[in-house]
């Protein structure tokens, strides 16, 4: 079940979930691979992915329908995509902030 989806300056993202509540976000490719990576989210309708000491990456307009289970899970798999096929997959921990805003560089 599609619980956001959505186009940003860097690319599109949709956030799905399955039958069990796990929670998937897929997303654009990014260069280089994860080190470390974490989901840091507040419970609103933005989220920073923490990919790396050199990649970030925030999704802002995440709906409503999304943010309830994106604060019940502890992890979710992050899917990058390139020209429609997977170029990586991997788990990662969501952390609950008080304002990810706080931690955004705009």
């Amino acid at each position: 079940m599609a619980l956001s989806n959505e186009v940003g300056q860097k690319g599109r993202y949709s956030i799905l979930q399955n039958a069990k509540g796990e929670i998937m976000l897929m997303m654009d490719s990014r260069i280089g691979g994860p080190e470390n990576p974490r989901f840091i989210y507040d419970g609103g309708d933005t989220a920073l992915l923490y990919r790396s000491q050199e990649s970030s990456v925030a999704f802002r307009h995440i709906s409503e329908g999304a943010r309830n289970p994106l604060k019940a899970v502890s992890e979710i798999l992050v899917v990058e995509i390139e020209n429609d096929d997977v170029e990586r997959e991997y788990i990662v921990p969501v952390r609950l902030v008080k304002d990810v805003n706080n931690l955004i560089l705009s």
